[in-house]
């Protein structure tokens, strides 16, 4: 069977990747310094009991998912061949 020919990704695939980039920054960063919302824009949502912070990790790792498996399927759109060869 022949090879099928690459297209260029569309936009769409830039986005998410950015998008996911960015929510995976805030999920890590989250974790890792879960006083971030308090020190930073000095709000206190939960009155310090770690519930805005969970929500935050829980959204972002979402929204980090979503948009990786979206830029997964807008790549193996685009190049077909590549996804077919790595099966």
């Amino acid at each position: 069977m022949p090879l099928q020919q690459s297209r260029p990704v569309r936009p769409r695939f830039w986005l998410e990747t950015t998008l996911g980039t960015l929510s995976g920054l805030l999920f890590l960063i989250t974790l890792v310094w879960p006083q971030w919302i308090e020190t930073l824009l000095g709000l206190d949502p939960d009155a310090g009991s770690g519930a805005a912070e969970w929500l935050v990790v829980a959204l972002a790792a979402a929204l980090t998912a979503v948009c990786a498996l979206g830029a997964r399927t807008e790549w193996r759109r685009a190049h077909p061949s590549t996804a077919r060869a790595a099966r």
